[in-house]
């Protein structure tokens, strides 16, 4: 049972920091390509003209947690039954669990450029345009909910857990962007984005109040008031008795290409968004920068689905220490979870259209140029998701040769560590222009075993930006270099 609930924790570590796809990046900023523009519209890379082809132009992945990594999982790096892991009571899991915050998230994003087009008229106004599918994801758990699901509920007794904080909200989208920037002094260049939205599928969590309070008996009751908006195909099966039994995939609408494309392309939930940006040289060696992206909303009104949940849950007790202790199955702890909040939602017959945000980013740059080629910067972003704001701060040296070769090294505090080192390398062969970026290397890595298998991962990483992309780049006169 062990080593199933292991394999399991290796799944989902392994799930967190590879599988998915962003917009953000710290080490692309100084970088002189086409996609810095994304992060300020103000920016203005060599090259008269650029084409983006579709999904090689710009393909990203980046999932960030703030509270657990692979180091805290498995000691030595070894997976066996005879390994000390995370449910193991000891020293490391009680460091583990002194460490969680009162918002702990996981924030996968993603997005994949479909097309994207940017001109240059005159001198130095720049026209862009580009198609972008894109996937957002943000989830809060309260640090005690984690302490309560690992250890045992000893102690907790009496004691009131505010759930206040727990979020969910996921949301996949199209977006047409529409871009101009120009020059409005000689010192001072300015750029501005409109968004044009359509959602595709949508989960948003509505916590209007959650508290847990352990019992006694050390069984919990859980006083709930939110509700579980969601737009997309899907059909949650009621019987008889008026309870959910399932939540039900309708393939059936997608039974050939023309209605998948007409659903993926649809504007039945329409959104608006904006991003604008300013740089300003003070002298060929110093500049500052700042930007606004994605200012924006969605509405979600088709295939509207709506569960409620205002009542009391009585839960058994049971945590994931129960199961490493081979008490029960991981398979009887969900099962019995499950059935106890089954029995307490219910489906609204007539859910409204609902609202949410894109994920705000507010960023302010620095940079000095010694020389033609090399620039150092310093890069400050924040996020907000929800009521979170999560900050970075990046230290980069920028190689810039025109737009034949570009690379940058860069240092960035984020996600509660400061050893994330990040590289980006970009060469121009003809009209051809190939990039490639990490924002967090991971510098530790270790063997682990499990049985006769053996894998290499890291041991500190929980956060991952990898981005790579084939440019079409036209134009390459020293007047329109940027350095």
């Amino acid at each position: 049972m062990k080593r199933k609930l292991i394999t399991l924790l290796v799944l989902m570590a392994t799930v967190a920091v590879s599988q998915l796809t962003a917009q953000t990046s710290q080490v692309l900023y100084y970088m002189n390509l086409p996609q810095r523009t994304t992060l300020n519209p103000a920016l203005k890379p060599s090259g008269r003209v650029y084409v983006g082809l579709p999904a090689i132009s710009d393909i990203s992945v980046r999932v960030d947690n703030n509270f657990m990594s692979l180091s805290d999982l498995f000691i030595n790096g070894v997976i066996s039954d005879t390994t000390l892991t995370i449910l193991n009571p000891g020293m490391d899991l009680d460091n583990f669990l002194a460490g969680l915050g009162d918002k702990n998230s996981v924030e996968p994003q993603a997005g994949i450029q479909l097309f994207g087009l940017a001109f240059t008229i005159g001198e130095d106004l720049r026209i862009s345009f580009d198609i972008t599918q894109r996937f957002d994801g943000n989830f809060v758990v309260p640090g005690d909910l984690i302490r309560l699901g690992i250890n045992d509920n000893e102690i907790f007794p009496g004691r009131n857990i505010d759930l206040s904080s727990l979020r969910a909200d996921v949301k996949y989208w199209n977006e047409i962007g529409l871009g101009a920037s120009k020059n409005i002094t000689d010192k001072l260049r300015v750029g501005a984005r409109l968004l044009i939205l359509s959602g595709v599928a949508s989960g948003y969590l509505t916590n209007n109040g959650i508290s847990l309070t352990v019992n006694d008996d050390y069984t919990q009751t859980v006083d709930a008031d939110a509700t579980l908006n969601i737009s997309g195909p899907f059909t949650f099966v009621v019987e008889e008795d008026g309870i959910i039994h399932n939540i039900r995939f309708e393939d059936e609408r997608f039974d050939n290409g023309g209605s998948f494309l007409s659903y993926m392309s649809g504007m039945a939930n329409p959104g608006l968004g904006f991003e604008a940006g300013a740089e300003y040289r003070f002298s060929d060696m110093f500049s500052v920068s700042a930007a606004i992206t994605d200012l924006g909303y969605i509405r979600w009104k088709r295939d509207r689905s709506e569960v409620l949940v205002k009542s009391n849950i009585v839960l058994n007790g049971l945590t994931l220490q129960d199961v490493y202790d081979e008490s029960i199955t991981f398979g009887e702890l969900l099962n019995w979870t499950l059935d106890s909040i089954q029995n307490s939602i219910e489906l609204s017959e007539s859910p409204a259209a609902y609202t949410t945000s894109l994920p705000f980013t507010a960023t302010a740059g620095f940079s000095f140029t010694p020389v033609k080629f090399f620039t150092a910067g310093l890069l400050s972003q924040s996020r907000f998701k929800g009521k979170q704001v999560h900050e970075t701060l990046t230290l980069s040296g920028n190689l810039n040769f025109g737009n034949a070769f570009s690379a940058t090294m860069a240092y960035t505090m984020a996600n509660r560590r400061y050893d994330n080192l990040g590289f980006g390398l970009a060469f121009r062969g003809g009209v051809v222009q190939f990039y490639a970026l990490v924002d967090n290397i991971p510098l530790r890595w270790s063997t682990m075993r499990s049985g006769t298998d053996s894998y290499r991962l890291p041991e500190n990483w929980n956060t991952v930006h990898a981005r790579l992309g084939l440019n079409l780049v036209f134009g390459n006169r020293e007047r329109d270099l940027v350095y």
